[in-house]
């Protein structure tokens, strides 16, 4: 086999990371959109989704609607917990762990948007409150 197509394949083949941020999470609530079916339709790639440990604390933090079903929908879902041993802001957490292992963030924070491609990250957000938008690096 022709080493150049191995390589292709083997990068396809890998598994990527999506972490989502907690205002991410709550899009469904807000704009009645399906995230997860979304992430199938724009990832054409093997993933698994997960949130930082800190990202509980937040939605708990928060005393809306949209942050307690947010919780049940982590539950639900069963997203992968990353756990972290600061205790800091989310967003700071989040920028440490994809300077070490580049991962995809799903975000609407305009702000760790910024900071996430000064560092071409790839991000994941909502257009036009209907549909996911996939922002390779």
């Amino acid at each position: 086999m022709d080493r150049r197509i191995y390589i292709k394949i083997n990068k396809e083949n890998t598994m990527k990371t999506i972490i989502l941020d907690s205002n991410f999470l709550m899009l469904p609530f807000q704009f009645k959109i399906d995230i997860f079916s979304e992430l199938e339709r724009i990832c054409e790639f093997k993933y698994e989704i997960a949130i930082i440990d800190r990202t509980i604390d937040e939605l708990n933090d928060i005393s809306k609607a949209e942050s307690k079903a947010a919780l049940k929908l982590i539950e639900i879902k069963q997203v992968k917990l990353i756990k972290t041993d600061k205790n800091t802001i989310v967003d700071n957490l989040i920028m440490d762990i994809v300077d070490k292992e580049k991962h995809i963030v799903a975000t609407q924070d305009k702000e760790l948007k910024q900071r996430l491609k000064e560092k071409n990250i790839p991000i994941i957000t909502l257009r036009q409150k209907k549909y996911l938008n996939l922002q390779k690096s």
